[in-house]
């Protein structure tokens, strides 16, 4: 059963990180800073519904004491239309409250996840190779959604419980300060014991985000494969592989909700406690006469105006703590040097002719086991360099260090006669046409995808491409044309079909340097041909670098760059490669041989030997067969 992988922010395994209350409270200052004036008219309504709150309870001594004890019935008007206005008050400032901070609240998440977003969206490529897409979208979505209780009603409630607490403390002293003084000990009990559960939740407020973001990643990823999860049968695995994560966050939801629920459990046995110390102490008082019978139903109405509170504390408290979690892990992502700030510092570049250099270049994805070794070769302006070789030898690192994709360890690569590494990404990137072997499309139109490099691209450029790239021949057939829904990855297209759109847009964006990654894989051999040729107008005057394992594709290329093991081979034109009779010609020669097998008997194609029937075991636990002898 394939693993669910556990790993942090960047694929491997992390320890729990306590949250950095420094860092999450800057952030959080900040975020503040920039509502103060909704969160101080927020704080303003707060202290307006709470003192309005207190009217209720202190009436209650003048009913008792006054209107029942004395017979005042003259003050019942005056304590009803108190009372009355108090709860207008209340209804009137809860409203607004809600108005004025809950619109606040999605504000800032709205304008959090665009910042986090655009930061993401600017994060090198080495970055997302070592990152999971789960994680990366927890983090622009999940994260943001805790400053609600920064600037939304969260943190006004904090406070506005804190303003009850103690005004209603400051009127309790007053009434009796012996009471107040032994249910104020209870209650800073309850006080420690909040603030020790906190450091104890905060912890597992940050585990449950990355599980969240692990788990919603490696779902996204068995929907993304459906076709291969299907094609294998592996259904039951990939449920094993989602029930594992799923009771994780679990366990750790079970473990906060646990912790919550003490908390609550706790509050009810303070809450108790001060019951027994008012009947006790405060009777006493009664039977000697230092306290009326009004004094004493106040003081019960206020202490639960205070308590009430409190214990809301403990919710609110735990929800800013996860807000604070969110905030911390928000600003890792964005401590991560992004390809902007490095632009910052680089040369500008206009315009790029393509004159490629290539200078002992050296490349690794892990420290000391080397990818490419000492590459050195030129690819002048306007030609077409085509590299060759067997899967692992390095092409595609190569044609991503062009792309700009990645660094060289050492050695450079000069365009036009400036180091790569000097240049900025964004002029340099925006001279570039790519069209990748596993070409993406977004779940838009075809001429959206089309238009991807070239936005304001007109109906009539965006049908000439597609002539070029044979696209019309499908897309005629489709009731909606050219605003036919390609759907997620472009999954309605077909690879072929799909091949063609990128080789469209790829066109459209008029680069310079243009980088062809088996362009034409997916194409049948009639499509093929008729795309070279669209292809082979477009390479003029264009640097090209392509890599094609057709090798028919490429004889008209000007250098052909033949790599093994990370290293340089042999390079020529295609005659003077079959002329030295070195591993291009060998290559060339099988590749050939293939090509006339399948000629000779077309109904055939090629297949590794494999080993008997009765040789190959069945595997019991996922129903398939096991092909290891």
């Amino acid at each position: 059963m394939p693993k669910f992988r556990t790993g942090g922010y960047h694929g491997s395994s992390e320890e729990k990180k306590p949250v950095n209350l420094r860092s999450a409270w800057r952030e959080a200052r900040d975020l503040m800073w920039q509502y103060r004036t909704r969160l101080f008219f927020g704080m303003i309504l707060m202290l307006v519904n709470r003192l309005a709150g207190f009217v209720p309870p202190i009436t209650t001594k003048p009913l008792f004491d006054e209107v029942f004890g004395n017979n005042r019935v003259e003050l019942l008007k005056f304590l009803a239309l108190a009372v009355g206005c108090a709860a207008i008050i209340q209804a009137v400032t809860s409203f607004a409250l809600s108005q004025v901070l809950g619109i606040a609240a999605q504000r800032a998440i709205t304008e959090m996840r665009k910042v986090v977003q655009e930061h993401v969206a600017r994060l090198p490529i080495n970055y997302y190779d070592s990152t999971k897409a789960g994680i990366l979208i927890s983090r622009v979505m999940t994260d943001a959604e805790g400053v609600r209780n920064l600037v939304g009603t969260g943190l006004v409630q904090l406070s506005g419980g804190l303003v009850t607490a103690t005004l209603g403390l400051g009127v309790l002293f007053f009434v009796n300060w012996r009471l107040t003084s032994m249910t104020l000990l209870v209650l800073l009990v309850f006080a420690g014991a909040m603030a020790l559960a906190f450091t104890k939740l905060r912890p597992l407020f940050r585990e449950r985000g990355q599980i969240n973001a692990e788990v919603t990643g490696r779902l996204g990823e068995t929907f993304g494969g459906i076709r291969v999860v299907k094609a294998y049968t592996a259904e039951r695995r990939e449920r094993f592989v989602f029930a594992k994560g799923a009771h994780r966050l679990f366990r750790n939801v079970a473990k906060a909700v646990t912790g919550v629920s003490a908390i609550q459990a706790f509050s009810t046995v303070i809450v108790g406690c001060i019951g027994v110390v008012m009947i006790v102490v405060g009777g006493r008082s009664i039977i000697a006469g230092t306290m009326s019978q009004g004094d004493f139903i106040m003081y019960l109405f206020i202490v639960g105006l205070v308590a009430t509170p409190l214990i809301q504390i403990a919710s609110i408290g735990t929800q800013i703590s996860e807000a604070f979690a969110g905030l911390d892990r928000i600003r890792e992502i964005r401590e991560v040097a992004t390809e902007d700030e490095e632009d910052r510092l680089l040369d500008q570049v206009e315009n790029v002719t393509g004159d490629f250099s290539f200078e002992d270049v050296s490349f690794e994805y892990d420290k000391d086991v080397p990818v490419l070794k000492h590459i050195s070769f030129k690819a002048p302006v306007g030609t077409t360099t085509a590299l060759v070789g067997s899967s692992g030898s390095g092409k595609s690192t190569l044609i991503s260090l062009v792309a700009a994709f990645n660094r060289p360890k050492s050695g450079r690569i000069l365009v036009d006669g400036y180091d790569l590494s000097g240049l900025r990404l964004r002029d340099y990137r925006s001279q570039i046409g790519i069209v990748l072997q596993d070409n993406f499309l977004f779940d838009g139109t075809i001429a959206e995808n089309i238009k991807y490099g070239a936005p304001r691209a007109t109906d009539d450029q965006v049908r000439e491409v597609a002539g070029i790239a044979h696209c019309d021949e499908f897309v005629s057939r489709f009731d909606d044309g050219y605003d036919t829904i390609v759907g997620e990855r472009g999954v309605k297209l077909s690879g072929g079909q799909r091949q063609r759109v990128a080789i469209a847009r790829a066109i459209l964006a008029n680069p310079r340097i243009l980088i062809l990654d088996e362009a034409t894989s997916s194409l049948d051999s009639e499509s093929e041909a008729q795309i070279q040729d669209g292809l082979a107008t477009l390479r003029k005057g264009r640097t090209t670098f392509v890599i094609a394992h057709r090798l028919s594709t490429i004889q008209t290329a000007d250098q052909i760059v033949v790599l093994e093991s990370g290293e340089i081979v042999e390079s020529g034109t295609h005659e003077q490669l079959l002329a030295n009779g070195g591993r291009y010609r060998e290559l060339y020669e099988k590749q050939y041989k293939l090509e006339q097998n399948r000629f000779v008997n077309p109904g055939e194609d090629f297949m590794p030997e494999l080993p008997p029937v009765e040789q190959i075991k069945p595997d019991s636990s996922s129903g398939r067969v096991d092909k290891r002898l």
